[in-house]
């Protein structure tokens, strides 16, 4: 059974359910925080469509953002991932466990 008190987790796998998006968080795995310029180089997107991209995944709290002088730098949150990989988690073991009562029918 999933957990009611755990954040709904539809915000996180919405914003990871696009390319870009995921490309984007891909270049910021590294842990290090990236400008908007520097996150559209070798893209044929323009800064206003990875910055519309970014505030997705800010939204749903994949990237923090900071002020560094007059430039935004963009990061990752590695803690949201985790709450996603936990979710997943929680849920293979759900159909681990079905799948065994299943299998412990069919063959009883």
């Amino acid at each position: 059974m999933l957990n009611p008190s755990a954040a709904d987790p539809a915000p996180i796998f919405a914003a990871l359910g696009d390319r870009t998006r995921l490309a984007l968080l891909g270049k910021l795995a590294d842990g290090q925080a990236r400008s908007i310029s520097a996150l559209s180089l070798d893209t044929a997107l323009t800064r206003q469509a990875i910055t519309k991209h970014l505030h997705v995944l800010q939204d749903a709290g994949l990237v923090a953002s900071l002020r560094v002088g007059r430039e935004s730098r963009f990061a990752a949150r590695r803690e949201t991932l985790d709450e996603a990989r936990a979710y997943l988690d929680r849920v293979s073991a759900q159909w681990d466990e079905t799948l065994g009562r299943l299998k412990a029918f069919v063959e009883g």
